[in-house]
């Protein structure tokens, strides 16, 4: 893609915050983005590949064809003869019958060469060396070439993030026709990043993707307009639901949490959603036993609040964010630490009332630390930090951030 002020070349796709998006095609199908694992990873998803060059000394320096590096996607697509189309989906959804895909015999080369180019065992070994958005161009390439990338293993750990205007195609009359989600169930995706989206979404969701009811474990809701009744068709309907994350959602009451929330859960992030308050902590500590990890940014929640953790919780629980809780005091760190002995990671970043008197407190009761972020803390001085290395052995992570 060219810039028309300076003719520089910009790369394929650029990451922004951990995401990689990914050009819609003409028909609106398959349009994503993908984010994978930590921010270090993330930031590479777009990053040219190392690959060692193994194909045969023949194909490698044949004049005929401009093969520079296998690095680039766009040389393989080279060597099978076909290159991708502007605005072509990378994520994929199944292509139309109808698209033109090289077969094994149009390819370039001799014989050998060309069985080389489409050798299963082969493509099953070199697609490891590429990235996931690179992945994307490559399952465009030719049939052979997406039936091998179509494998779940090549998309472990990756979350597709699907806009609410990428969900649908407009029909010639007008009407909406929700995509067909295949591609992403043939590639086993397990967890969704869903923004922007409404109740009727999320069924049309829950209806269209083959693995919603049993096979999703990972659940993202993002500045959507979800209100209490979606939320609950949506867990009641969703059965494999283990991990869900609520951001800037401000249709949901704590109402719907009381009659959504299922014991199946085991790690809950809520954040920038104005309804949350102390009386949500309490559906969260008595609807959830099993609650391993939570992460919570709640501008009302107070002390009051963590005391509502029971004992089974004090026992599963081993990591709690507690982000720009600005009501929170040292009071409400008393009740934390009390109910929540077992704590390995622990955030109270943006806890703006906390002073050293609460970080005493977590080192003389939490000795199981290994991560602790005080950043946003302006009470914090040098008193916490030695009450910190006196107390708190096993820590490996210390975020000191302004």
């Amino acid at each position: 893609m060219s810039n028309p002020r300076n003719g520089d070349t910009k790369p394929p796709c650029l990451p922004r915050n951990g995401l990689v998006k990914i050009p819609t095609q003409p028909n609106g199908l398959g349009s994503a983005s993908i984010t994978k694992g930590t921010p270090a990873v993330k930031n590479r998803l777009c990053q040219p590949s190392s690959v060692p060059a193994i194909l045969s000394p023949a194909l490698a320096h044949r004049s005929d064809l401009p093969i520079p590096s296998l690095a680039s996607p766009l040389s393989l697509a080279t060597l099978a003869s076909v290159s991708s189309p502007p605005g072509a989906s990378l994520v994929g959804l199944n292509t139309s019958e109808g698209s033109e895909q090289p077969s094994p015999e149009r390819l370039p080369g001799s014989p050998s060469e060309r069985q080389l180019a489409v050798d299963e065992k082969i493509l099953n070994r070199l697609f490891w060396y590429f990235s996931a958005c690179e992945k994307c161009v490559l399952a465009q390439v030719c049939k052979a070439w997406r039936r091998v990338l179509y494998q779940p293993k090549f998309w472990v750990g990756l979350t597709p993030v699907l806009h609410t205007k990428e969900l649908y195609n407009i029909l010639p009359g007008g009407e909406k026709e929700f995509v067909s989600l295949q591609g992403f169930a043939v590639r086993g995706f397990d967890g969704f990043c869903l923004v922007g989206v409404s109740d009727l979404d999320i069924c049309e969701f829950i209806d269209n993707y083959p693995l919603s009811k049993k096979g999703v474990k990972s659940m993202s809701l993002k500045r959507s307009t979800i209100t209490d009744a979606g939320l609950e068709v949506m867990l009641e309907q969703m059965q494999g639901v283990v991990r869900l994350e609520l951001s800037g959602c401000n249709d949901f009451t704590e109402a719907g949490l009381w009659s959504s929330l299922n014991a199946r859960i085991t790690a809950l992030s809520v954040s920038d959603c104005i309804n949350v308050a102390d009386d949500a902590i309490a559906a969260i500590s008595q609807l959830l036993p099993n609650l391993t990890e939570l992460n919570l940014q709640a501008y009302h929640v107070t002390d009051t609040a963590l005391a509502y953790f029971t004992a089974k919780q004090g026992y599963t629980t081993h990591t709690l964010r507690l982000n720009s809780c600005w009501e929170i005091t040292n009071h409400g760190v008393v009740n934390m630490v009390h109910s929540l002995p077992n704590l390995s990671v622990l955030s109270l970043s943006g806890c703006s009332k906390v002073t050293d008197d609460g970080v005493e407190l977590v080192a003389e009761n939490l000795r199981k630390l290994r991560s602790l972020d005080l950043s946003w803390c302006p009470r914090i001085t040098d008193m916490a930090l030695e009450y910190i290395a006196c107390d708190l052995h096993k820590l490996e992570e210390l975020v000191l951030d302004r």
